[in-house]
């Protein structure tokens, strides 16, 4: 069964819906297990747990099936969404475009190709959506 990894923001911001609610049909569409993940930062001293993940989406968007809630602890999200990605060998990974601009910003640091899509098919050989921001 293939698995689609989708980082969210807790509480959920309106970015977060939007990009969780398009993990969802993807991992309908095909069939696929699906993991929502939270990266606690250390510095900012907050404890979210799986229970609060849990709740916090299936208040929006009802219980879900074959779904896994991942809660990580890091100094970097981005580095942790790459951690948990290459973890779990997902095969798809569902983000906003604020974070794609991130992990493209830490791309750029560490590597010559900014191109994130690029990145992980070459390095954890993954599908990558980005999910736009609503505009107002």
């Amino acid at each position: 069964m293939s698995l689609v990894v989708v980082p969210v923001r807790y509480p959920l911001s309106k970015h977060s819906r939007r990009t969780l609610e398009r993990a969802i049909e993807v991992a309908r569409d095909r069939d696929a297990a699906l993991t929502i993940l939270h990266v606690d930062l250390y510095q900012n001293g907050k404890k979210v747990t799986r229970i609060d993940l849990k709740a916090a989406v299936e208040s929006t968007f009802g219980r879900l099936e074959n779904t896994r809630y991942v809660v990580r602890t890091g100094f970097l999200v981005e580095e942790s969404i790459l951690d948990e990605v290459a973890a779990e060998d997902a095969d798809v990974v569902v983000i906003g475009s604020k974070q794609a601009s991130r992990l493209r910003r830490l791309f750029q640091r560490f590597t010559d190709n900014p191109n994130i899509d690029q990145y992980l098919r070459t390095h954890l050989d993954c599908e990558v959506i980005t999910v736009e921001s609503a505009r107002a």
